[in-house]
């Protein structure tokens, strides 16, 4: 999942796993190669599921 900004046109926040129970309401579903093109991106991992780690996309 990927979190979307506030506001039309703005950034996303942050890459979500489908679980995480920390998810804001403005977000949208992705395949796994976006959420790891926006990882490698600069797009930031949640700290509670982790995607980064499900992923294999680690700093």
């Amino acid at each position: 999942m990927l979190e979307l900004g506030i506001g039309a046109g703005s950034p996303p926040t942050e890459v979500h796993a489908g679980h995480c129970y920390v998810i804001g309401k403005k977000h949208r579903a992705i395949t796994r190669e976006q959420a790891v093109a926006a990882l490698i991106g600069g797009v930031r991992a949640c700290l509670h599921c982790r995607p980064d780690t499900d992923l294999r996309v680690l700093d």
